[in-house]
């Protein structure tokens, strides 16, 4: 039976969580935009099963200890996204809740999303806002954001709910924000000078995929021998 205030408490949300170092972070964010200037790529897929510094990042130290109080020792990454927001490029992400989407439901007494930011998230740059106790809505309907040509496709967009809470979430690189899979977040484009590079991960327990889609890549377990 889900927890009344979910896994994160009432307010849905921790900040200050540390997976890096201030200025090995600010480095990784540097080599990535060098990485990807040449083809503005905005959206990479999964990095934490093909790059080293992604799959140390989902496994940080402090990071992996705030997702294993809040879910249980056992943990897996269902699934990450490198995001880059380029300066001077239209890149909005709309109101959604991680633990939701067409493809799977996350059981929110049994996973939490983070959010890293690898270069300093600002409100100039496109840092998150969110409701917070917002996930007490539980999970809303959505469907694909409207049609706006960009090559990263449609985001789903969450519908049902009105709230003039919302919050901005300024972050320096090197710390997360954890989320509730159920907690309402979104993203305005970047109007500052330089890239704004952040990693989002879905953590799981055992049992915390209610629904998925069997075409999609098994959880990558980091923790426990539940799996």
């Amino acid at each position: 039976m889900t927890r009344t205030n979910g896994v994160l408490g009432r307010r849905g949300l921790r900040t200050g969580v540390e997976w890096s170092t201030l200025g090995a972070a600010r480095a990784r964010a540097a080599q990535l935009v060098a990485e990807h200037r040449s083809q503005l790529r905005e959206i990479i897929r999964n990095p934490h099963l093909n790059t080293e510094w992604a799959r140390a990042a989902v496994r940080a130290p402090q990071l992996l200890a705030a997702v294993q109080e809040a879910i249980g020792p056992d943990v897996a990454v269902e699934n990450t996204f490198l995001v880059v927001k380029w300066p001077g490029r239209t890149f909005e992400i709309p109101w959604h809740q991680d633990g939701t989407d067409a493809r799977l439901e996350l059981d929110p007494d049994r996973s939490v999303s983070a959010w890293l930011a690898i270069s300093d998230a600002t409100v100039s740059n496109g840092c998150l806002h969110a409701v917070p106790g917002s996930h007490h809505f539980g999970y809303l309907p959505f469907a694909p954001e409207d049609e706006h040509g960009a090559e990263r496709g449609r985001a789903d967009q969450a519908s049902g709910f009105t709230s003039d809470k919302t919050t901005g979430f300024p972050l320096r690189a090197g710390t997360a924000l954890l989320m509730d899979s159920r907690l309402l977040h979104r993203s305005s484009t970047n109007t500052s000078d330089g890239a704004r590079v952040g990693l989002n991960v879905r953590y799981v327990a055992p049992g915390g995929i209610r629904r998925r889609d069997p075409q999609s890549p098994s959880p990558d377990p980091v923790t426990g021998t539940g799996w």
